[in-house]
């Protein structure tokens, strides 16, 4: 029996998924398909009898309608959600926006998979000029965040996500796992890999 309970899954798919772009922090709602597989996520959550006592996401909004709609089918609406930017997917600076077989073709297959798969190679860093500089930096979830906005990521590595992730878990995350509640985290693809190699070593 495990010693502590943690359900950790990638929010549903989001229109710019579909379209085979990085996403990363440009918000998306999710697809009509990514609508059904929170709900399908949700259904086989609550046939396996979990029920959660706290909920954590990222604050894109695709991470938290997979936790409303996973909650919503589970019939668990009431159960307390925190957000945190550090749950955020990975910062992929300058990429942001572009197309991956795009990419491909501009920089070659082996460097679009070095960006996307290395553990603490970063990507060119996203700057003013970037078609979704100013919606990231201008959006109001951030003047929320724990960091000033002039200390956000501009681009980040594997690495660098689970150096920004791991203040949270260990601060926040933690101390609930411990006290013996049952958490759901709806992060995102490479929070959510960050996250795993840091918690099976």
């Amino acid at each position: 029996m495990a010693k502590y309970r943690l359900v950790l899954l990638r929010h549903g798919e989001g229109a710019w998924n579909k379209e085979n772009r990085f996403c990363s922090w440009v918000d998306q709602k999710l697809s009509s398909n990514g609508i059904k597989e929170a709900q399908n996520c949700g259904k086989h959550l609550k046939a396996l009898g979990f029920e959660f006592d706290l909920v954590f996401t990222s604050v894109l909004s695709r991470s938290i309608q997979t936790a409303w709609l996973i909650l919503e089918e589970m019939g668990q609406e009431w159960v307390p959600i925190q957000s945190s930017w550090r749950l955020n997917e990975r910062h992929y600076g300058a990429l942001i926006g572009l197309n991956r077989a795009e990419m491909a073709l501009n920089h070659g297959e082996e460097q679009v998979k070095i960006w996307r798969r290395s553990y603490d190679v970063t990507p060119p860093p996203i700057t003013e000029s970037h078609p979704y500089y100013e919606e990231i930096y201008n959006d109001r979830r951030y003047k929320y965040s724990d960091v000033s906005q002039d200390n956000l990521p501009k681009a980040e590595s594997l690495k660098d996500v689970l150096d920004r992730l791991l203040p949270y878990w260990n601060e926040k995350i933690v101390p609930e796992l411990k006290s013996g509640k049952m958490i759901l985290i709806s992060a995102h693809g490479n929070s959510s890999r960050a996250l795993l190699k840091h918690v099976e070593g």
